[in-house]
This record gives structure tokens, C-alpha cells and sequence, in this order.
């Protein structure tokens, strides 16, 4: 069966620290592994949804809320066939932490079972560009109830030691070269690619590619043009950016940066 087009939406609303949305229509991409700085509370609408954590692979059926944490390493593989449909909230871990009185939030479940927080954020997300119900103030709500109800203040740990935490920070991805690795670290580059990926969940090549749309992500906020964003960040072309950047987002640059210039 010939796979059906994408139908993706990406939305920023001037809430909630720039809320953002993505509705999700039969989508048949991938996204690779990567990790978010919000937290991300999805809407499962059609089709099982399928999540891969670092260390185990996850269903959540229609009806539930899929949730990953703030910095949470996971990937989203997509039906080929039929495609997924899902409606994600993207959450500032500043908002969550502000709604849970300022204490670290944690959800230990990926999926929940929760009827009444799935109609009303369902609702919210049918409803977003509605000025007559409410939406800041009604998502504030369900998230709390959502927090007080499925979520820990236990403090997010994750396993970077402080050896490649300062590689990460010190190292201009721009030159990295797996072949160089024995010099700063001693080991071979298969070696160096085993022990990257246990220390943050990803392979360099993810976490190098990672680090380029988070970067264009900034630059499409502020209204660079896509070709000159594409190319400061390290793409060959527009071509291979507009193909990187929808397999982790979702949509492609342009409809991205649109959702920013529309406020």
C-alpha cells in the first residue's frame, strides 16, 4: 500500500513560556532518537502509538496520553501503512515544575490511563485558537490534575558522567571526527561509539545531527531564512535540511518557522 502524505501541523502559542503544539495527522515518518527540553504530553488518536526509550520499547494504545520527560532520550516510530495520528503538547519544564509548586516533576509511567485529563486536553486541542473557553487557564488545570496524579518530584537522573559531560561541552561538533577520538580519549572509535551511546542514549552521528536542529530551531524562531540557516548549521543544501529537520520535528522548516511568525 502506497504510504499516505503527512499531514502535520506545528503551532506556537504566546502561553505557558511559547507553548507549542504539533497535531499530527496519519503520519508515516520516523522520528530518530532525540530528546526535547519540554516535556512532551501526547494525545494517541489513532493507530497504537509506539515510543523507544533507551532501555525498553513502549505501546500506548488510542485513548491514552504518551509522556516523556524533559531531556528524556526516545524515538517514535510511525505505521508505514495507515500512519499515526497524535496531538502533542510541548510543555516548558519551567511551566511544569511552576504548577507542581516548584518541585521537580518526574513521570515514571510513559502511558496513562486517564479518561477525564484525555477528553479535556483532546478538547484543548481542538480548541487552541478558541478566545471564548479559556485555553491558558483550562490547560493549567489539567496539567496540574495530571501532575498531582501521575507524577513524582524524585529527581530526574540521567547517566553522563562528568568525563563526556565536558566533551559535550567543550567539543565544536563542526570538526568532530570519530577517527580522533583515540587522542582525547584513549580508546578506539568503536569503543568511544559504544560508550556514547551509554553515557547519553545516543550515537555521536544522532547527537551531532541533534545538536544542528536544535541550533536551526533558534535561528527559524528568530527569521533567518531557511538557506542561510541550513547552511550555518551544517547542511549540505536546503534539500538535506528540509529532510533532517522533518524527521525530528515533524514539519518542515518553513511550516515551523511559520507557526512563529503567525503570532
Amino acid at each position: 500500500m502506497k504510504n499516505k502524505t503527512n499531514i502535520n501541523e506545528y503551532h506556537r502559542l504566546p502561553i505557558l513560556d511559547g507553548l507549542e503544539l504539533l497535531n499530527a495527522n496519519s503520519c508515516t515518518i520516523d522520528f530518530p532518537f532525540h530528546a526535547h527540553e519540554t516535556f512532551n504530553i501526547s494525545l494517541i488518536l489513532k493507530n497504537t502509538f509506539n515510543t523507544k526509550l533507551t532501555d525498553r520499547n513502549l505501546q500506548a494504545p488510542v485513548g491514552t496520553i504518551c509522556i516523556t520527560n524533559s531531556n528524556e532520550i526516545h524515538a517514535t516510530p510511525c505505521d508505514k501503512s495507515i500512519g499515526n495520528s497524535f496531538f502533542t503538547f510541548y510543555v516548558s519544564s519551567d511551566v511544569i515544575r511552576e504548577l507542581n509548586k516548584n518541585q521537580n516533576v518526574f513521570f515514571k509511567d510513559k502511558i496513562i490511563y486517564d479518561q477525564n485529563i484525555f477528553n479535556e486536553l483532546y478538547f484543548l486541542s481542538l480548541n487552541f485558537s478558541n478566545k471564548n473557553i479559556r485555553f491558558e487557564n483550562r490547560l493549567k488545570s489539567a496539567l496540574t490534575i495530571l501532575i498531582s496524579k501521575h507524577s513524582t518530584v524524585k529527581e530526574i537522573s540521567y547517566n553522563t558522567n562528568k568525563l563526556f559531560q565536558n566533551f559535550l561541552d567543550s567539543t565544536s561538533f563542526d570538526t568532530f571526527s570519530l577517527s580522533n577520538t583515540d587522542s582525547q580519549f584513549g580508546i578506539n572509535k568503536y569503543k568511544f561509539i559504544r560508550l556514547f551511546k551509554q553515557e547519553t542514549g545516543l550515537t555521536p552521528n544522532n547527537f551531532i545531527l541533534l545538536k544542528k536542529i536544535e541550533q536551526s530551531k533558534a535561528m527559524l524562531k528568530n527569521g533567518n531564512s531557511i538557506f542561510n540557516v541550513a547552511i550555518d548549521c551544517g547542511f549540505y543544501d536546503s534539500s538535506h535540511f528540509y529532510k533532517n529537520f522533518k524527521r525530528f520535528i515533524g514539519v518542515n522548516p518553513l511550516e515551523f518557522q511559520n507557526a512563529f511568525c503567525s503570532i
